[in-house]
């Protein structure tokens, strides 16, 4: 498994390049090969609260960016349109296929609305080194507020656009099962294999 779980890390890695997003690919390569070395190198090295605080901190990078930096992939990458094809030609109900088309367009429009709140912000003087706790209620109160609005108005501008309706839509995306789908599917169920194989006791 310490050479199973490398491998699918860098799919994501590989992704992100060839998406041309190169600065989040290298930020990510750093981080998870810190996370990796402290693992295998430094933890081992000390002991006691340090050895738990380094094992905490570098184990929930090593297993959990690869997992966010797919998504974020995903989110950057993937038209709402084109999400939704998708999933009418593999049939998944609109139970899933809503929530999640909102998600697309959600995090996204969080990110643009904390960045204009920050810039308010800035502009009347509140940072959050001069007054944390200013920056806490002028910042965050305003956001929550956002993100509830925010996540209203598009669950309402996704049944408008008839996504709930039964009836199969039409629509004029370009999507299909190519080759490098077929090679990362097939490296995910050749790592799945080994997986189970190790957990058996097989490998």
């Amino acid at each position: 498994m310490t050479v199973i779980h490398p491998i699918l890390a860098l799919v994501p890695f590989v992704l992100l390049l060839f998406s041309r997003r190169v600065k989040a690919a290298v930020c990510y390569m750093i981080a998870y090969a810190a996370a990796y070395s402290m693992i295998s190198f430094v933890m081992p090295a000390t002991s006691g609260i340090i050895s738990i605080l380094i094992g905490a901190t570098a184990g929930i990078i090593y297993r959990m960016m690869p997992s966010l930096i797919t998504g974020y992939f995903v989110v950057n990458t993937t038209k709402v349109s084109e999400f939704n094809a998708a999933m009418e030609h593999m049939h998944v109900s609109t139970k899933i296929t809503i929530p999640m088309s909102v998600m697309f367009r959600f995090f996204p429009t969080i990110k643009e609305e904390s960045s204009a709140i920050k810039d308010a912000m800035h502009m009347r003087g509140i940072s959050s080194l001069r007054n944390p706790m200013e920056m806490l209620e002028y910042r965050l109160v305003p956001l929550l507020m956002s993100v509830v609005k925010i996540g209203e108005e598009l669950s309402i501008s996704a049944l408008t656009r008839g996504l709930s309706v039964d009836i199969k839509r039409t629509n004029i995306c370009k999507i299909g099962f190519h080759f490098p789908d077929l090679v990362c599917f097939l490296l995910c169920i050749v790592c799945w294999i080994c997986f189970v194989l190790h957990m058996g006791g097989i490998v």
